[in-house]
């Protein structure tokens, strides 16, 4: 069965600060509404077991999902964030380039370089595949699961199940609430990218390619 990535719904940051694991970052207003699009799309799939990060914007996204759906939820340690936004964690993201010179630079132009990281790119591809893998293992053919967890880590596990480049980390991210649908197989197979649509214009992203998180 296919397995389905799921990146948590906005987050209530009217700071603007990498909130990486930091607690009490929870969805906002409209996270909500495209927790509950999501909920609605992958209800008329079916979803039989949902896997989550433990980071509250994660948890409350999967409570959605398994409330329209019936489907039980497991936390998941391995699903967290990358461990990058650690560095920066409470530091608004216009201020990055100020406090830590060329490292959102790095992040966005050679996310495979840097080693300023805790973790770098490649561990965290690992990380999240490996954690992937096992869900699907564990699972067997007769399930449909969904993987709640954030834009990074979802891409670059994405990424590696795929064998494409990480990178390519940047390009055709995940949004918030997005669904993508993977086949396992060697490699894996995307079927699918499915996007939430709520009303109303998103805030503008930083950095300008998208908002991590």
């Amino acid at each position: 069965m296919p397995v389905h990535l799921v990146r948590h719904g906005e987050v209530d940051n009217p700071g603007r600060v990498v909130y990486a694991d930091l607690p009490g970052f929870g969805l906002s207003h409209r996270g909500r509404s495209e927790a509950r699009a999501a909920a609605q799309h992958l209800a008329g799939i079916g979803v039989d077991h949902i896997c989550t990060s433990p980071l509250q914007r994660a948890r409350e996204t999967a409570a959605v999902i398994s409330q329209a759906t019936g489907a039980g939820v497991e936390n998941r340690d391995d699903l967290v964030e990358w461990h990058l936004g650690r560095r920066w964690a409470g530091v608004t993201w216009e201020d990055i380039p100020a406090r830590f010179p060329g490292e959102l630079e790095a992040y966005l132009e050679a996310p495979t370089e840097l080693d300023f990281s805790p973790e770098s790119l490649q561990e965290l591809a690992e990380r999240i595949a490996g954690a992937v893998q096992e869900v699907a293992a564990v699972r067997g053919a007769g399930e449909s699961v969904v993987i709640v967890s954030h834009q990074d880590p979802i891409q670059a596990g994405r990424l590696a199940l795929l064998e494409q480049p990480l990178n390519t980390l940047q390009a055709n991210k995940p949004g918030h609430c997005d669904v993508i649908t993977l086949e396992p197989g060697s490699p894996w197979r995307e079927l699918a990218h499915w996007q939430p649509q709520v009303p109303g214009p998103p805030p503008a992203a930083w950095p300008p390619v998208t908002n991590p998180g």
